[in-house]
Formats: structure tokens, C-alpha cells, sequence
């Protein structure tokens, strides 16, 4: 049974709901989202509550009731307060910095690696080692801070490269030190 699917969402002051045309639109202080329904999933709203209803007791659409309404607390949160990713870069020389709308990166390559920020999300740089990443949408906020990560992520001997806040990377021995213990 689909137990998250079953709760209902509560819907805070100030953010307004909408179902059209199996499509779902939120509305908040900090902007809007809209994200289609599948056919076999409706929306319920009552009492400032948000029910989300199934077509069937099959196991796709069980799945699909708990995910889509996991999907919408997700949306008002994003509305409400918003989704932050933080990224650390650890070496020497690398650095980050916003030029215009690109993250410019200086990550021990011959070139800058240049990130265009895309729209709706909201890149800073507050120190040369951190990168932290803002938006409404929380897979996009998520997307774009693993494609920044994708550009030098982590190596496993030094550690060098762009990490999560507070990712652990375990190290490994290099080929020098194993050799000297035997």
C-alpha cells in the first residue's frame, strides 16, 4: 500500500493550487511551477488539503500516487522556502567565480571551464571554494549542481576536484606508498 500517496498535503498560507487539464500549478511568494499529472492520477483539493487519488490498486499506480504527491510537497516547499545545494572545490588554484550569467571555474585545466547558468535558478559564489545553488525547482537545484560537479569531479588519491558540502571521498593509497610497506 502507498502510505505517502495517502497523506494529505497541507496546504500553507499564501500559496495558491490549481488543477487544469491534468496539469498542477503552484503558486507561492517565491514564484510558480506547473507539472503535468499522469492519466491515472487525480487531484483533490479540500479544505486547504491536498488529496491525491488513484485510478486503481495496481503496483504502477500505487508507485505513481506516492511519487506525484512526494512531487507536489516538493513544489510548495520549492514555492515557500526554496531549495539551496552547496559545493566545496578542494585544490590548489581552483576557484570559482560569476561572471555575468556564467560560472567561471579555474579547475587546473589549460582553459576556464565557463557554466552558463540556466533560468529560473540562482548561482553564487560567497568565498573562491564555494559554489552554492538556489531555486524553486528542487530537481533542477539538484540537476544543475551535479552537472557542475560533472565538470572535475573528486579524484580518489589527492581529493582535488568539486565535492557536495560535507561528500566524503574516500582516499587512496597511492602506488609509491603501497610498494614501501612490503
Amino acid at each position: 500500500m502507498s502510505r505517502i500517496g495517502r497523506k494529505p498535503i497541507v496546504i500553507p498560507k499564501g500559496v495558491v493550487v490549481e488543477v487544469k487539464d491534468n496539469s498542477v500549478f503552484v503558486e507561492g511568494s517565491k514564484g510558480k511551477l506547473k507539472r503535468s499529472l499522469p492519466n491515472r492520477i487525480s487531484l483533490e483539493i479540500k479544505d486547504n488539503q491536498i488529496l491525491v487519488k488513484r485510478i486503481s490498486d495496481t503496483a504502477q499506480d500505487k508507485s505513481l500516487q506516492g511519487l506525484i504527491r512526494a512531487l507536489i510537497f516538493n513544489m510548495i516547499k520549492g514555492v515557500t522556502e526554496g531549495y539551496t545545494k552547496e559545493l566545496e572545490i578542494i585544490g590548489v588554484g581552483y576557484k570559482a567565480q560569476i561572471q555575468g550569467d556564467n560560472l567561471n571555474m579555474q579547475l587546473g585545466f589549460s582553459h576556464p571551464a565557463v557554466f552558463p547558468i540556466p533560468e529560473g535558478i540562482k548561482i553564487t559564489s560567497p568565498k573562491q571554494t564555494q559554489i552554492v545553488v538556489t531555486g524553486i525547482d528542487k530537481e533542477k537545484v539538484g540537476e544543475v549542481a551535479s552537472e557542475i560537479r560533472a565538470l572535475c569531479p573528486p579524484e580518489p588519491y589527492k581529493g582535488k576536484g568539486i565535492r557536495f558540502l560535507g561528500e566524503y571521498v574516500k582516499k587512496k593509497v597511492g602506488k609509491a606508498a603501497q610498494t614501501a610497506t612490503k
